[in-house]
């Protein structure tokens, strides 16, 4: 008996099929559809980046050994085996890196060699290098790198310092051990390499998951969603999820995986968290680091969209999601299931998933943010260290009470024309605003943007960072005063997305509506009365139905016998109960029948009622032939109309059905369809179509249909149950619910504002912002 195969991951594969013939010719078209957006390099470009690797690597080494002799007077026989070791990870370690695309590299250096050395001595043995250009370091960052370009080759370098007289050649930086002794900043940037190792090693397929990988790439880089630092996922995160599908589907072609991507992270129940492996918070070495847990950590509980790393010290690599990054991550995520799905169907190619996004048409208005700096020494620094707080702004936008989503792009456009200057960036934020009533008024958004550039400001000065001519300005633009800082090219790309969009929106809808009409949905009465208490008329759909019908029949046949069959035809919700046998408009207009507490009926047999395509159906009551059936449903004419029986108002309450009153209305079969609907609209005068009355009760007009609350009607014994009389003179008025905002987690990370509040306008400050 063959031992059974085990597959990583915390649970179990959800299908171990292979792929199909048809599966590998989609991943085969998938691979063609990115050769034009340049993710694959060539043999040439490849080898350039070995080169550039294996050069900076020498660097590394020699440097490590100037160090040793400097410091501790070492022999040279000595020297030569202290080693040190430049290390990968990232996009390229994954195998997943595209033309042009960054190095994320790693110093290590054995105990003897300090921080402070790779930040003097190492940093002027490069700017020394000719092949480097644009060197800047951020030893301040919350992990300290080296941004440089390496003859043509982007490379961000990390240092750690492992407390092991040599670094070895074929270290395995895995191995937890490596973490004795070391501080935080040296862990956290060995956790670059350990995480991408792990996620290798913890796939089942490697070529299927890098080509996976490769295709959400590019999607999340067509869409702007992908950045870690303005609340996006970045490589490592999308990398991650790929990873968990894979460990779902292990024997699947990456066209599959790519489907099953969409489908199961769409539906994801973030905060729910994503992990490879399980949560480890012990180990043989006695770590003491701290570790990703909402049970233990109080801050983790607030993480909305929680991505955890596979090494330890296990963390969330999205941190800086938000309310509004994250719904929309899942917006496209929804839309990419809809072209992945239709491609599977035949009806789209691959291409239409990687067109760019329709950002710059998809909102009416736009924050600028605006970066520049006099040097181009000073510019790097500038537009790296105002990217890095964008989120504040974006944080800050989100708490005002008016907005209800900020959408920054994350990737930047430089000068439009000379006037501009050289060294400058423009970030761009799309606004959606809260429905107010007073569309009129203005949104004062001064504070929000003085409190950021004061930030920004005031924390380069703490970090020395502020030199003359580095400037940050915001302003706010229209979606047609765009082209005056966003060149003709994007627009139009933005306009052509939109415009695709919309059109597979229409047939979307179209085939719904197809779909809709020709199959029939039950529903039951418990989706019907959903609600505590609803009231429903019909009288004012009938005036309004009327009206519409009486236009139509203008148009047409003249008779006035043809217009009142077109007047009866022309109704969308109806309700058509029969009287029970030996009952009739004239003895009980209003008849209601007691219920016991069992719901039984002393006085007569209770009826049943169906709820089938927005109508109610009195049927046969249980144990009676449909001949002599006191409850028999009333046979419809061919046109559908029937005008012999009186039409039953009908009240929803805690899930009972209640006659109030008796009205002769007329049924159309042709409106019948669960598609039909319609806005309610106020009876005219000229209507004629009048709910009857009893010869008690004085004559009144049906008001306008609502949704209001209800007093329960009193049941008496033995009498009927009366209708308060409704006039013309005092309709009831409509009371309208106040929505409540999402309902999704908020981000308690920051201050909370109370959304429930009227919406209060600032007048006379700098940045407004007119809705209408």
């Amino acid at each position: 008996m063959e031992p059974t195969k085990s597959y990583p991951g915390i649970t179990s594969p959800i299908s171990l099929e292979g792929p199909k013939p048809l599966d590998l010719k989609l991943s085969e078209k998938m691979e063609e559809a990115m050769r034009p957006h340049g993710v694959f390099e060539s043999e040439a470009e490849m080898s350039h980046r070995m080169e550039v690797l294996h050069k900076i690597n020498t660097l590394v080494r020699e440097w490590i050994k100037d160090v040793s002799r400097q410091k501790n007077n070492y022999p040279e026989d000595k020297i030569d085996a202290f080693g040190g070791k430049v290390c990968t990870f990232g996009s390229y370690r994954l195998g997943v890196h595209t033309k042009g695309a960054d190095i994320d590299t790693l110093c290590v250096a054995p105990r003897h060699v300090d921080r402070s050395d790779f930040f003097s001595s190492f940093f002027e043995i490069l700017k020394n290098t000719p092949e480097v250009k644009d060197l800047r370091a951020v030893e301040e960052a919350f992990v300290p790198v080296i941004k440089m370009t390496f003859d043509g080759i982007e490379l961000d370098m990390l240092f750690a310092r492992l407390a092991l007289p040599q670094i070895p050649e074929d270290i395995d930086l895995r191995d937890e051990s490596l973490l004795k002794n070391l501080n935080e900043k040296c862990v956290r940037s060995l956790n670059g390499c350990r995480v991408t190792d792990e996620i290798l090693h913890l796939v089942p397929n490697q070529h299927s998951f890098r080509m996976t990988l490769r295709a959400i790439k590019l999607w999340a880089k067509k869409k702007g969603i992908y950045s870690n630092a303005l609340g996006f996922l970045g490589g490592v995160s999308w990398a991650m999820l790929v990873a968990r599908v894979c460990q779902l589907y292990p024997n699947a072609a990456p066209a599959t995986l790519l489907h099953k991507f969409f489908m199961i992270i769409h539906k994801w129940n973030w905060p729910q968290p994503v992990l490879l492996k399980p949560l480890v918070h012990e180990n043989k070495y006695n770590l003491s680091f701290p570790v990703w847990d909402p049970r233990v950590n109080t801050s983790d509980r607030f993480h909305l969209m929680p991505i955890i790393t596979p090494a330890y010290p296990q963390q969330n690599s999205t941190f800086n999601v938000t309310l509004s990054t994250r719904s929309i991550m899942t917006e496209e995520l929804k839309d990419g299931l809809e072209i992945v799905s239709k491609i599977f169907e035949g009806k789209e190619e691959w291409a239409a998933l990687f067109e760019p996004s329709n950002f710059f048409q998809k909102y009416k208005h736009y924050i600028v943010l605006t970066a520049s700096a006099e040097e181009e020494k000073d510019y790097l620094e500038w537009h790296g260290y105002v990217e890095s707080k964008i989120r504040l702004l974006v944080g800050n936008l989100e708490r005002n009470p008016c907005i209800k989503l900020a959408h920054v792009h994350p990737s930047p456009l430089g000068p439009l024309n000379e006037s501009d200057g050289e060294h400058l960036c423009r970030w761009f934020i799309g606004l959606t605003f809260v429905k107010i009533e007073n569309q009129n008024q203005n949104v004062d958004l001064t504070f929000d943007i003085q409190s950021f550039t004061n930030t920004v400001h005031k924390h380069a000065y703490h970090i020395n960072l502020m030199k003359d001519g580095m400037k940050v300005e915001i302003k706010h633009v229209k979606r047609r005063q765009l082209d005056l800082y966003v060149p003709q090219k994007v627009l139009l790309q933005s306009k052509k997305a939109a415009a695709a969009q919309e059109h597979r929106s229409s047939i979307g809808n179209a085939a719904k509506s197809e779909a809709s009409q020709t199959l029939h949905h039950s529903r039951s009465d418990t989706e019907l009365v959903r609600s505590n208490s609803m009231s429903v008329d019909l009288s004012e759909e009938i005036s309004q139905d009327a009206e519409s019908s009486r236009d139509s029949v203008k148009s047409g046949s003249g008779s006035s016998s043809t217009s009142k069959e077109a007047i009866n035809g022309d109704i969308r919700k109806h309700i058509n109960p029969s009287p029970c046998k030996g009952s009739s408009p004239q003895s009980s207009p209003s008849r209601k029948r007691e219920r016991s507490p069992v719901e039984s009926d002393t006085n007569g047999p209770l009826k049943r009622v169906k709820f089938e395509e927005d109508r109610t159906e009195v049927l046969p009551c249980k144990g009676s032939s449909p001949l002599s059936s006191p409850c028999k449903k009333r046979e419809r004419s061919p046109s559908g109309s029937d005008t012999k029986g009186p039409l039953k108002r009908v009240k929803f309450e805690e899930d009972h059905t209640q006659v109030i009153s008796d009205s002769p209305v007329p049924t159309d079969s042709a409106m019948q369809s669960p598609n039909s609907k319609r806005e309610a609209s106020p009876t005219g005068s000229e209507s004629p179509v009048k709910r009857s009355r009893s010869q008690d009760d004085q004559a009144a007009i049906e008001s306008p249909m609502h949704v209001d609350e209800i007093t329960p009607l009193k049941e008496e014994e033995g009498s009927e149950a009366e209708v308060k009389e409704e006039s013309e003179e005092k309709p009831i008025v409509n009371q309208h619910v106040k929505r409540l905002p999402s309902a999704d987690v908020p981000d308690l990370m920051s201050p909370q504002t109370n959304q429930n509040l009227p919406v209060q306008v600032i007048p006379n400050k700098n940045i407004r912002l007119k809705l209408k």
